[in-house]
């Protein structure tokens, strides 16, 4: 009987995260307590598009970043064909919400970062899903409809970063202090996570410390409605696995059952 997988919210950082020690030996060290996935579908801030699409398997990565050092424009992660889980998750999708499948585009740097880290051999399938909405309730039902999958191998994530404000950061070193509107959305977030409040979640424009400045636009924080959506109940607490902060912006990262 294959192992049911959880769903995922992580944060993902930027390519330098592949040399942090602390955040990716983190990253590692939780996929390696987790059941061995027989496919990875992770829906990134990087790819917003709809209505939804699907990654190409085989395509070449994307590396939607600048300024970076040269090495990780060179980097691959050349992972097994998705091709049977992207017909599975086009299957699922209603007739009012078609799925094109994209013919040339790979996966970007809010999946392959994580991911090398995560699963270095690049021997799990992985099919990258484009984020369509931002609006909560579209996101959580999104995430309903893929929760299925769970009980097929597959490790279902959503990836983001729980405070993104990079126009507010004046310090760019890992180790910076953390602005006073990120440590605020970040507490805010963690207890509403750690009540299950889904409903207080989706106000964040209103009601969350720190707006708009952890959040000037939300690709980073709404991922987070997929895995909620794909959780078997979106209102009990999921474990906060990673927490503290990345260049002043909050990695708290989540794994729902």
């Amino acid at each position: 009987m294959t192992d049911r997988m959880p769903a995922l919210y992580i944060g993902h950082g930027a390519p330098p995260l592949l040399d942090d020690p602390t955040w990716s030996g983190q990253l590692a060290a939780w996929a390696q307590d987790l059941p061995r996935p027989k496919a990875i579908l992770i829906v990134s801030a990087h790819w917003e598009s709809a209505p939804v699409m699907l990654s190409a398997s085989g395509a070449p990565l994307v590396y939607d970043f600048g300024g970076f050092d040269e090495k990780y424009y060179r980097m691959t992660y050349e992972t097994p064909d998705a091709s049977a889980l992207a017909a599975r998750v086009a299957a699922m999708m209603p007739a009012t919400e078609p799925v094109h499948q994209h013919a040339s585009r790979g996966l970007d740097h809010g999946a392959w970062v994580p991911l090398r880290i995560m699963y270095p051999e690049a021997d799990v399938p992985v099919l990258q899903l484009s984020l369509p909405t931002q609006d909560p309730v579209r996101l959580l039902a999104l995430g309903e409809r893929l929760r299925p999958l769970r009980d097929e191998g597959v490790l279902i994530i959503g990836s983001g970063f729980l405070t993104h404000g990079l126009p507010f950061l004046t310090e760019w070193r890992i180790d910076a202090a953390a602005p006073g509107w990120s440590t605020d959305f970040d507490a805010w977030a963690g207890e509403a996570l750690a009540r299950g409040d889904v409903d207080a979640l989706a106000r964040y424009r209103t009601e969350a410390p720190g707006m708009p400045y952890a959040h000037p636009t939300v690709e980073h924080y709404t991922p987070l409605f997929v895995t909620l959506g794909a959780a078997t109940d979106p209102e009990s607490p999921g474990l906060q696995v990673i927490d503290g902060f990345w260049m002043g912006l909050s990695k708290r990262s989540l794994q729902v059952a």
